[in-house]
Parts: structure tokens; C-alpha cells; sequence
């Protein structure tokens, strides 16, 4: 089950795949700070609805510059910032998406600095095997991944829910967020299907899971991330959870 994060000035931009070298060096030098400041002035005028460009960085191919905006959306634009790009920049001798390279690179995330203060555990055996879990109360595929966990033991699962697929989704994520057993009330649900009592609490581990799946781009549920970085946005079964997990140790 996948949600996407919508954004308006999409619609603004032209999306299209073009073929270069690899990314060259960040901005450096007064002349470069100018060029950089020329595109960012131009297109703040001519695209009002475009957001706050956070880096920007020339390209090995001649007169292309990358933008990174919203942490870590990549968009492209010539030197004068007359024009704007959404798409994939391709090299073509190594045959190498640069712009999916770019994007792992800048969502990849370091389990260890995960904000487990804003996720519950589940500990199963000894729990010494670790695996991050980003789930909404709603997504049937959330359902068979915890039967799935079920049978996987000696394992920790921090349990990180984002209500993104809209409807009662966020009342039931506060509820389990508020019960006094958090693993327990969302094992209830997912498992039984037994909706947690109406609570109240600080919900703004809610709040900020939300923004750190759209930071990462965590779009889809569930999503695991094992202890070495490796990241599964699908639903998958007890025995390759076990492989990753292996894999990850």
C-alpha cells in the first residue's frame, strides 16, 4: 500500500531524461556564488510556488546545475535559471541513473541515528537482531508483515506508525500511541483486529514520524530498514526477513 506526498508546483515543471558525465564539484569562488545566486533569484520570481532551493550544485555536463529542494528532490536548470527540469540525468557511457544514485544517496538512513524515542518495540527471544518498522494502522500489508513477524524470533522491531493512508488512520495511530501498552494495543490491531480505546496524549512522535517518512521518502507501508542501512519498501515474508536480518548482523 503506497501514499504519496503531493506537491502543487509539480504541475509547473517539464518532466524529461537527459544523458551527461557525473556530478560535478558544489558551488566555490565569488563568480559561482553570483551564478548561484542568479538562479536562485530567477527562479524565486518566475516560479513562486516552487520551494526554498536547499543546495545547489553544478554538473559535469556543460550548463546543467542541480537543485535539491525539499531535502532531497532533485530538480535541474541552466545557468540563467531560465529553464527547469524534472526528470532522471543519465550516465550513458556507464549506464548509470545519477539522479536515483543521488536520491538513495541523500534518503539513505543511518539505523543508529533513527528517532527511536518516537517508536514502541516488540521483543521477541533474546531481541539482540535488530529491524525498524514503518507501518499505518490501515495497511493490510502492515497486517501480514506482523503474522509474518510473528514466526521470526530473537529479534527487536521498533515499531515507527505513520498514518498516511487518511481516513481513521490517525485516531488509531494516536490510540496505540496513547495506551498504556503501545506494543500490545497495536499487536490487538493488526493481529485481531481490535481497535484500541479512544485515548489522549502528546502525540507529537506522530507528528514527527510523519516528517521524517517524508523527509527519507518512506511513501509506501510497510517499510523495513535493517541494522545495515538496508531498506525493503514491501510487504515480504518470515524467511527473508530472516535472510536480511542474517545479513545485516
Amino acid at each position: 500500500m503506497t501514499m504519496t506526498f503531493q506537491r502543487p508546483w509539480r504541475t509547473l515543471l517539464a518532466a524529461a531524461g537527459l544523458a551527461a558525465c557525473l556530478f560535478g564539484a558544489v558551488f566555490g569562488g565569488p563568480a559561482a556564488q553570483a551564478q548561484e545566486a542568479t538562479i536562485r533569484k530567477n527562479l524565486a520570481e518566475r516560479v513562486p510556488m516552487m520551494p526554498k532551493i536547499d543546495e545547489v550544485r553544478k554538473t559535469a555536463m556543460p550548463g546543467l546545475y542541480e537543485l535539491r529542494v525539499n531535502g532531497s528532490e532533485i530538480l535541474y536548470t541552466d545557468e540563467q535559471g531560465n529553464f527547469l527540469i524534472q526528470g532522471s540525468l543519465f550516465d550513458t557511457r556507464a549506464r548509470r541513473n545519477l539522479t536515483e544514485e543521488r536520491v538513495d544517496k541523500l534518503t539513505s538512513v543511518d539505523f543508529a541515528a533513527l528517532p527511536f524515542k518516537d517508536a514502541f518495540t516488540i521483543v521477541r527471544g533474546n531481541g539482540k537482531r535488530q529491524v525498524a518498522v514503518f507501518e499505518d494502522p490501515n495497511c493490510p500489508y502492515c497486517k501480514h508483515l506482523q503474522q509474518e513477524l510473528q514466526a521470526v524470533d530473537n529479534v527487536t522491531v521498533h515499531m515507527f506508525v505513520i498514518a498516511i493512508l487518511g481516513g481513521d488512520s490517525p485516531a488509531k495511530a494516536q490510540n496505540v500511541w496513547c495506551a498504556k501498552d503501545r506494543a500490545a494495543a497495536w499487536q490487538a490491531l493488526m493481529l485481531q483486529g481490535v481497535a484500541p480505546p479512544a485515548a489522549q496524549c502528546d502525540t507529537g512522535a506522530l507528528t514527527r514520524n510523519l516528517a521524517f517518512a517524508e523527509r527519507y521518502r518512506i511513501t509506501g507501508t510497510p517499510t523495513l530498514i535493517f541494522a545495515n542501512g538496508t531498506r525493503v519498501a514491501s510487504y515480504i515474508k518470515a524467511d527473508q526477513i530472516e535472510k536480511l536480518l542474517a545479513a545485516a548482523k
